[in-house]
C-alpha cells in the first residue's frame, strides 16, 4: 500500500502473524506523569483518550523540496467518541487519516492510540498495532472478490490466528449486527453497494477494535445506502464505540458529534455538536458486541 502524496512502501493493513517462536512486538507505553501511580494512569487513559495527538507535523521531502502537509495538529479524540474530519484537497486530511490509522508517522511530535506512543514506530511494529487497535472502512470496500461476505469478515480474525469455529460465529455474528445475517454466503457482486459496506463494517468491527476509522464511507452510496449507513455509525455510537469519519460531505459531517475542519495542513475549526459524556469509564466498560479474545488487546 503506498500513502497518498508519499512515495514510502507499507506493509498491508492485515498480514499473517510472525512464527509463534518469535515474540510479538513489545509496544511502548506512555510515560507516567510523576505522583500518579502507574496503574491509576493506565485506566485513566485508556478509559478516556483513544487518539492523542501533540504538535504533529508532517513534512514530504520530494528531494528537492520539502513539502509540508501537517503543520503541528494538537488534538485529542476520546474513547465513545463520534468525529467528523473534513478538509478540502491540500488540507491534510488525507495525511492526518494516515497517521491516526497508523499508515504512517508523524515527521515530529507524539501520536499515542489508547495510550500507545505510535511516533517512533517501525513499519512491522505499526503494522501489529493497527491489527488490535483499529477498524478501517474504505470508500472502494476493499471486500475480496468471489469470496463470501461470511469469509471476507472472517479475515483479520484468521490474520490473528483464531480458531475456524470461533471465526465463524464471531463474523456471523457481526454480519447479523449490521443486518446482513441473511447475505452472509454471497460474493461482493451479489451484493449492492450498500450491502457491501455494511459487510466491511461488520469486519471493521469483528476484532472489537478500540477505534473505527472510516475514509469516505458513504462515497461510492446512493442516498438510501447512505442513510442505511449512517444509522449503524449511530448504533456503533451508541454503544460506547469510537468512531472517526473522513468525509468531504457536509450532510455526513453533520450527523457527527463533533465535526473537525483542516486548512493547510492546520486545525482552523473543532465544533461540538452537544456536551460529550464518556460512554465508557474505568468502572464501567462501554458494551462490547462480541466476547473479547486474543485478536486485539485492550
Amino acid at each position: 500500500m503506498i500513502v497518498p502524496g508519499s512515495s514510502r512502501q507499507l506493509r498491508p493493513i492485515m498480514r499473517r502473524p510472525r512464527g509463534l517462536a518469535k515474540p510479538p512486538v513489545a509496544l511502548r507505553p506512555r510515560a507516567v506523569p510523576p505522583g500518579v501511580a502507574p496503574g491509576q494512569q493506565t485506566m485513566r487513559r485508556r478509559s478516556r483518550r483513544v487518539i492523542e495527538l501533540r504538535q504533529a507535523t508532517k513534512v514530504y521531502d520530494t528531494g528537492t523540496i520539502h513539502v509540508p502537509a501537517l503543520r503541528g495538529i494538537t488534538l485529542v479524540v476520546e474513547r465513545g467518541d463520534f468525529v467528523a474530519i473534513m478538509g478540502s484537497s491540500g488540507s491534510g486530511k488525507s495525511t492526518l487519516m494516515n497517521i491516526i490509522g497508523c499508515l504512517d508517522v508523524p515527521t515530529s511530535g507524539e501520536y499515542l492510540i489508547d495510550g500507545v506512543d505510535a511516533a517512533g514506530m517501525d513499519e512491522d511494529e505499526l503494522s501489529d498495532l493497527r491489527n488490535r487497535k483499529i477498524g478501517f472502512i474504505f470508500q472502494s470496500f476493499n471486500l475480496v472478490p468471489r469470496t463470501t461476505a461470511l469469509a471476507n469478515v472472517e479475515l483479520p480474525l484468521a490474520y490473528a490466528g483464531l480458531p475456524r469455529d470461533e471465526r465463524r460465529r464471531r463474523a456471523a455474528h457481526a454480519l447479523a449486527q449490521v443486518g446482513m445475517g441473511d447475505r452472509m454466503n454471497h460474493a461482493p457482486s451479489e451484493l449492492s453497494g450498500g450491502q457491501q459496506q455494511r459487510v466491511a463494517v461488520a469486519r471493521a468491527i469483528v476484532t472489537n477494535p478500540i477505534l473505527i476509522l472510516a475514509d469516505e464511507p458513504t462515497g461510492n452510496l446512493d442516498s438510501r445506502s447512505t442513510t442505511e449507513v449512517l444509522a449503524i455509525f449511530h448504533r456503533l455510537h451508541d454503544e460506547g464505540r469510537t468512531v472517526v469519519l473522513i468525509t468531504h460531505e457536509p450532510d455526513v459531517a453533520d450527523q457527527a458529534r463533533r465535526v473537525i475542519r483542516l486548512a493547510d495542513g492546520q486545525v482552523v475549526a473543532d465544533d461540538e455538536r452537544a456536551p460529550f459524556t464518556p460512554a465508557a469509564t474505568a468502572t464501567t466498560p462501554a458494551p462490547r458486541a462480541t466476547p473479547h479474545t486474543g485478536a486485539q488487546q485492550a
